[in-house]
């Protein structure tokens, strides 16, 4: 993932010269030569100052170390991302920097937003952009945690139903039991990459699971295959649970948790499906770890 993009430097630098030309025009035909240049010159620094600001923290947020513990969690839980040879792993180490600069964490309800919760979001962000590094997720966005399921206003007073939840304006709220079981367990099940998956579907005000980053040309194509396998899952065939089935967008996010957790698995019994989200991510997750005999994924989730 870059740092900064050329079209970051001179996108602002050509605006700003527009904007300076007009205001030194306007100064100078009050003011003479002298006061137009000054203004202009003015103009211009001051529009490319403030376009400047991200790119310049995103190099500063590039060049800055992550914390040992941080290297450390990507250590353990590196296997999902594959091979990971030291330029993979320095790729990885960005996009989590990135994510982790931009996100806004905040606890609620007894919650709190621990180092440890705050990089198990930003992995998810680094793995779902891992073959994809031109793509940006969006993160000017707040990561609301609390402790467990919570219903629709975000309220614990009650037993809830959900693990996480994405709004097109709003936050993005996460179970912190349930993240931290998506990344213990891979068992097709994580919050953080099924809420995220939902990031990138919104397009306008809601998420359609046509993803927006998907080429144009193949949203026909994609739009078939989810419809295709929501019936799937309505009807309990394949592997992806009946929740996949309420709607295109849920049918993705699911089928990204499986992806990225189960791919063997997802390519076993959803082959035409596994190819989509190749061809979509840009990448081939390594094969999970095989069930041992009389294993299950529950026994392997509960044990």
């Amino acid at each position: 993932m870059r740092a900064v993009r050329p079209s970051d430097l001179v996108a602002p630098a050509l605006g700003g010269a527009l904007f300076a030309l007009i205001a030194g025009l306007v100064a100078g035909r009050a003011g003479g030569l002298a006061a137009g240049t000054s203004v202009g010159l003015g103009v211009w620094l001051v529009v490319l100052g403030w376009a400047l600001r991200r790119p310049l923290r995103r190099l500063r947020v590039a060049r800055r170390a992550l914390p040992a513990a941080a290297g450390e969690w990507i250590e353990a839980h590196g296997r999902r991302y594959g091979p990971l040879d030291p330029a993979r792993r320095q790729r990885v180490a960005r996009a989590v920097a990135f994510a982790l600069d931009g996100l806004t964490f905040e606890g609620a309800g007894g919650a709190e937003a621990t180092p440890e919760l705050r990089l198990s979001v930003a992995a998810g962000a680094a793995l779902l952009l891992h073959g994809r590094p031109d793509w940006e997720l969006p993160t000017e966005r707040t990561v609301l945690l609390v402790p467990d399921t919570f219903d629709e206003a975000y309220g614990d007073e009650e037993p809830g139903v959900y693990d996480g939840m994405v709004h097109h304006q709003g936050p993005i709220v996460l179970s912190t039991r349930a993240v931290q079981d998506g990344w213990a367990y891979e068992d097709g099940h994580n919050v953080v990459l099924h809420e995220l998956a939902h990031v990138f579907d919104f397009e306008g005000w809601e998420a359609d699971g046509v993803p927006s980053f998907l080429d144009p040309r193949s949203a026909e194509a994609w739009t078939t295959l989810m419809r295709k396998e929501m019936r799937r899952a309505e009807r309990g065939q394949g592997i992806l649970r009946s929740y996949a089935a309420s709607a295109p967008a849920e049918l993705f996010a699911v089928a990204t948790e499986q992806f990225f957790e189960r791919p063997a698995r997802l390519r076993n019994h959803h082959p035409e499906l596994f190819e989509a989200l190749v061809a979509f991510y840009n990448l081939t997750p390594p094969d999970e770890p095989e069930l041992g005999a009389g294993e299950s994924l529950m026994s392997r989730r509960w044990s």
